[in-house]
């Protein structure tokens, strides 16, 4: 693992990448403006389950999987993309991915299509020769810093606070991530229905700050 290579990770994961990241909420506006999410601990517990039993643990079995050698993204992103429970989820890592692959593209001059986010960061990262666990985590960090950023711009939640749920958040998108990386695609599976519910009724909130 080179420095060059990390550095090159770190910068395709950055909020100032132009994914377009900060416009989704993952379902999160839609119980923040119902009012079941107001505090730090209960943004905790929501964040936690969306990483642990959704689309955190999800995504980073996709993307270890697109990192090993002769990887099949054709058919990881065909999977990734049928996994999606809703329209909008959909968009989200669609829109997101092929944000990513293009502007990758125009960084390093390959040639990268059009995929959901996971297998396009994976398509991506495969090259740069990353310790799976290593890419799997910076992936699930940069996710759960995008949904603590949504929390804090649309709760009554300050900064510092946003920050504690995240660094509270570290063991967990550590153990993820390792166990990430000892998956295939036999292990996905994905249990946080309130999320999933969520991103649904989001399509027909009258009023939305976020895409999704």
């Amino acid at each position: 693992m080179t420095q060059a290579a990390l550095l090159a990770l770190v910068q395709w994961l950055s909020p100032a990448f132009p994914t377009g990241g900060f416009a989704y909420s993952h379902g999160l506006e839609t119980v923040i403006a119902g009012g079941d999410l107001r505090t730090a601990p209960a943004l905790y517990d929501w964040l936690h389950d969306v990483l642990v039993f959704g689309a955190g643990r999800q995504d980073a079995i996709l993307l270890v999987a697109g990192l090993r050698p002769g990887a099949d993204h054709d058919a990881l992103d065909a999977l990734a993309r049928a996994l999606q429970p809703g329209a909008e989820r959909l968009s989200e890592t669609l829109d997101q991915g092929t944000a990513f692959a293009r502007t990758v593209a125009a960084l390093t001059g390959r040639p990268l299509p059009a995929r959901c986010l996971p297998v396009a960061v994976a398509e991506a990262a495969a090259p740069l020769g990353l310790d799976p666990a290593v890419v799997a985590g910076l992936y699930l960090h940069a996710f759960a810093t995008n949904l603590a950023t949504v929390a804090m711009r649309f709760m009554p939640l300050g900064q510092e606070a946003g920050q504690g749920v995240l660094a509270r958040l570290h063991p967990v998108i550590a153990d993820l991530a390792a166990q990430a990386a000892d998956s295939t695609a036999e292990d996905l599976g994905g249990a946080a229905l309130g999320a999933d519910l969520a991103s649904m009724r989001h399509e027909t909130l009258e009023t939305r700050i976020f895409r999704t």
